[in-house]
């Protein structure tokens, strides 16, 4: 990696800021999902070892740039505490007389967090005067949210103009795995790309329709196929102006494109929903597609066999609705199992695989979702990109 990491720079005693990943799902005022909040510990241990006093910053959720204590960052600083082993003091804001108060005072080895950065509107705006009062009092920039990377933010971005900013161990991590990915992967090569949409991924699909000899279609993103080859969706989910990406990727993919051939459908989806198994070719209306069929995750891991590398992003079907998270955890647990480097992107992929119980057999869980398309994709990331070069 070309970037400067924590283990580069001497950060004994030093006041550093560090930028997570902590948009983390909460259920009743507690953190529900902590795999972002573990992914840092590393980072977090370093720094405490080195007796530098550490101040951690985030956002969480979409507060639309004012105060909402609903997304309040408490729970975090609770959860921390508990598996960190150390107090992690919370602040109630990211900049301001407090702050700036508590970071002079900071003793070696201490960690405190600060409120959400997305209280303030300046933090999306990347607000060079916000990233100021950000970085105001520190002597490093540890970034290590490698899930927000792809966003040109005060705190993933501006602050680095302020202070010498470095890549975190997640980071480096991340970086490592996925610049591996990107340059050399083993080849034979298979995708699989679900979720709701197909706007936000048609330049990873199109860079990869390049490098894999298997594509494989699922979840709401597989409707659009379906229509764009005129088969019935009944009340499915359809992004109705990706009908002709679809059909050109399509005409592009050839045989390289597999699609569902059963589906699972519901009247709602709702956990009580009546449901059932069906062709896609009898899919009928008043109905929704909420899952791939199991013939459908046969016909998918046999396309895999002998592949060496395969790169998965977005879940199959509703799987945060059970059943209908069926397809998505037989397909993760049988990716577990194949005998290849296996990827999995971010957000809901991730959540998925820890759901099955799959994700320690994977080659690389990423932390980012859309950052980790971007990143295989070729672009270049704010976050990555304004770290110190080594």
């Amino acid at each position: 990696m070309n970037k400067q990491t924590v283990m580069d720079v001497d950060l004994k005693g030093k006041k550093v800021l560090v930028r997570c990943d902590f948009n983390v799902p909460l259920k009743n005022r507690m953190v529900a999902d902590d795999t972002r909040i573990r992914a840092a510990l590393p980072t977090i241990r370093h720094l405490i070892e080195q007796r530098a006093g550490v101040v951690l910053c985030s956002h969480l959720g979409r507060p639309k740039g004012k105060p909402d204590p609903e997304l309040s960052l408490q729970p975090v600083a609770d959860h921390l505490t508990d598996i960190l082993n150390v107090k992690v003091g919370m602040l109630d804001d990211c900049i301001g007389t407090q702050v700036k108060s508590a970071v002079a005072d900071l003793e070696p080895g201490e960690v405190l967090l600060l409120e959400n950065t997305r209280f303030h509107s300046e933090e999306k705006a990347n607000d060079a005067d916000f990233a100021a009062q950000l970085a105001d009092g520190f002597d490093f920039f540890v970034n290590d949210a490698f899930g927000a990377a792809h966003r040109a933010h005060a705190s993933t971005e501006g602050v680095a103009h302020h202070l010498p900013a470095v890549a975190g161990l997640l980071m480096a991590r991340e970086i490592e795995a996925l610049t591996r990915l990107k340059d050399n992967p083993e080849k034979p090569m298979a995708a699989i790309f679900g979720g709701a949409k197909i706007s936000d991924k048609i330049g990873v699909i199109e860079t990869f329709l390049e490098k894999t000899e298997v594509l494989l279609i699922g979840g709401g993103m597989a409707n659009m196929f379906f229509k764009a080859k005129g088969l019935e969706i009944g009340d499915s989910f359809v992004e109705e102006e990706g009908l002709d990406t679809a059909r050109k990727i399509m005409k592009t993919a050839g045989d390289k494109l597999v699609l569902p051939e059963d589906v699972i459908i519901a009247k709602t989806i709702e956990a009580d929903a009546e449901h059932k198994t069906v062709s896609v070719k009898a899919v009928p209306a008043g109905w929704k597609i909420v899952d791939i069929g199991p013939e459908s995750v046969d016909g998918f891991m046999n396309r895999l066999q002998g592949m060496k590398t395969v790169i998965w992003n977005g879940p199959l079907g509703v799987f945060e609705t059970k059943p209908f998270d069926k397809g998505t955890t037989a397909v993760a647990r049988k990716l577990a199992d194949l005998n290849a480097e296996v990827y999995i992107g971010g957000g809901d992929s991730g959540a998925a695989v820890n759901q099955a119980d799959a994700a320690e057999k994977m080659t690389h869980v990423s932390t980012g979702g859309g950052a980790f398309l971007e990143f295989l994709e070729g672009k270049q990331l704010p976050g990555v990109a304004a770290l110190k070069d080594k």
